[in-house]
């Protein structure tokens, strides 16, 4: 289970690590494979401990969207860094596919959404949804194919956030089953880069891992 994870960075505090496309965050009624399960066992196969591994999950990636992930190895460490994301003093920054060219070539993004039952997010108004908020810049656009890549930098973290406010600006995520085209392919949204300030030793750490050069990711130079 654990012979491909990919550990960018460890200590006796934290563990980052590259989740893959359509794996979980944490276990869900499907049970299928998740990160939480996979690192904990990573974690006590590679120290032969016994019994339970305290794993802290302190942020989530949607299930078909890959990138890199922290995990906190301490109760110490998980407040610190949900504290941290409380605060904004925790940064992520994506790389998407739009599709389209895009008028404005960056900006802030801002908008009010809603969770709805079916686990799907709408663009509502302020006094029934909760403030998204994000930054973009449109780093290459291939008009051959109408698709741009986008850096994104997430302000606040709602539900679906990023799909949702491109999608409601007729730029939705190639891919994307739910909020745009039923293509069978894979949503081009990767978590590509994350700041943070260590929980214990407070210094700087920042971690960058570009998505594989997969179907519409080609289209574009990625840097590796």
């Amino acid at each position: 289970m654990n012979n491909n994870l990919k550990v960018l960075y460890e200590d006796n505090h934290i563990i980052v690590v590259v989740k893959p496309s359509n794996i979980l965050s944490q276990s869900d009624s499907t049970h299928d494979r998740d990160m939480l399960t996979i690192v904990k066992q990573y974690i006590k196969d590679k120290y032969n401990k016994p019994g339970n591994v305290y794993i802290g999950l302190v942020h989530r990636l949607d299930r078909p969207v890959g990138g890199i992930m922290v995990f906190a190895r301490s109760s110490k460490a998980a407040s610190r860094l949900s504290e941290a994301i409380k605060k904004h003093d925790f940064s992520k920054q994506y790389l998407a596919i739009v599709n389209g060219i895009m008028e404005e070539k960056e900006g802030r993004l801002t908008d009010y959404l809603l969770k709805l039952d079916n686990g799907n997010t709408i663009v509502t108004t302020k006094d029934k949804g909760k403030i998204a908020e994000l930054d973009y810049k449109v780093l290459e656009e291939n008009k051959n194919h109408n698709l741009s890549l986008v850096r994104i930098s997430l302000i606040t973290g709602r539900h679906h956030q990023i799909r949702v406010q491109f999608s409601s600006r007729n730029h939705p995520l190639y891919g994307d089953q739910r909020y745009g085209q039923k293509d069978n392919k894979s949503i081009a949204l990767w978590a590509y880069k994350l700041e943070f300030i260590h929980p214990v030793k407070k210094e700087k750490m920042e971690f960058t891992y570009y998505p594989p050069q997969t179907e519409g990711w080609q289209i574009f130079n990625i840097k590796k």
